[in-house]
C-alpha cells in the first residue's frame, strides 16, 4: 500500500514511493507534478511532507503548471513552509523548462505551415502579461534564421514599426517574415488595426522583395493565423 499518510516523513516511505529514489528506478516520467516539485524542494515543513506541501502549492494554482510558472519568488514565500530557497528552486526549475522550449531541435528548421511557426514561436510569448511584437526570419527555402523583437506594448497593445520591421529583414537577408504578436488577453481573434497593420506590411515587403507569409496572434489557449483564414 502506498505510504502517503499524513505527517509521515520521507523517510519512512517504502523506498519506491520516495521521490528521488523513485525517479532512479522507474525514470522521471513516473514522477506526478507533485513528486517532481517535493525534489526541488527538498523538504516539507513541521506539519507537511515535502510531496503534501508540493500538493498544497498545486491546488493553489488549480494544478495548472502554466499558472504556477507565473508566481513570483515573493508570491510563492506566502506559502506556509516555503522559505525563499525553496521558491528560488521553484521558479528556476520552471523557467528552465519554459526556456528549453525556445531552442528547437533543429539549428534552422524549415516550415511548413502556421502549426509549425506556432510550436517555434510559442515559447518567447509564454507567460508574457504584456503585449509583445516579433517576427520570424526566413530564408528563399522557408528555413528559419532567427526571431527578431520588435516592440513590447501594454496589455491592450504594442506599436509594430513597419521601418524597424523591414530594417531588421534586410539586415538579416531575410527572403521572408511571419509576424507575430500575443494577445494576454487571450482574445484570438484579430482587432481591425491587426488587419489593416497586415495589409500595410505585406504590400510594403512586395516593393522589398520580401515576402510576408502570415501573421500569428499567440494566445495561451491557441493561436490565430491570417495565412489559414485567408487574410494575407
Amino acid at each position: 500500500m502506498k505510504s502517503y499518510e499524513k505527517n509521515l516523513p520521507i523517510t519512512a516511505w517504502a523506498e519506491d514511493d520516495r521521490p528521488r529514489e523513485k525517479l532512479m528506478l522507474k525514470g522521471r516520467q513516473a514522477l506526478s507534478d507533485a513528486e517532481l516539485i517535493a525534489i526541488l524542494i527538498g523538504s516539507g515543513s513541521r506539519k507537511m511532507s515535502a510531496v503534501e506541501l508540493s500538493k498544497y502549492i498545486l491546488d493553489l494554482y488549480k494544478n495548472d503548471l502554466n499558472k504556477l510558472a507565473l508566481a513570483s519568488v515573493k508570491e510563492l514565500m506566502k506559502v506556509p513552509g516555503i522559505g525563499e530557497a525553496k521558491a528560488i528552486s521553484i521558479v528556476a526549475a520552471l523557467e528552465l523548462g519554459r526556456r528549453r522550449k525556445e531552442h528547437p531541435r533543429e539549428s534552422n528548421p524549415q516550415l511548413t505551415c502556421s502549426a509549425d511557426a506556432q510550436l517555434y514561436i510559442y515559447a518567447h510569448f509564454a507567460d508574457k502579461q504584456h503585449e509583445e511584437f516579433k517576427i520570424i526570419l526566413l530564408n528563399r527555402a522557408n528555413r528559419i534564421m532567427g526571431k527578431e523583437d520588435i516592440s513590447t506594448g501594454g496589455m491592450a497593445g504594442t506599436v509594430a514599426d513597419p521601418k524597424i520591421i523591414f530594417k531588421k529583414a534586410i539586415d538579416n537577408m531575410a527572403s521572408g517574415i511571419i509576424l507575430c504578436h500575443n494577445h494576454p488577453s487571450g482574445n484570438l481573434r484579430p482587432s481591425q488595426e491587426d488587419i489593416k497593420l497586415t495589409a500595410k506590411l505585406k504590400e510594403a515587403g512586395s516593393y522589398l522583395d520580401i515576402v510576408v507569409l502570415d501573421h500569428l496572434i499567440i494566445t495561451d489557449n491557441g493561436f490565430f493565423s491570417f495565412a489559414d483564414e485567408g487574410l494575407i
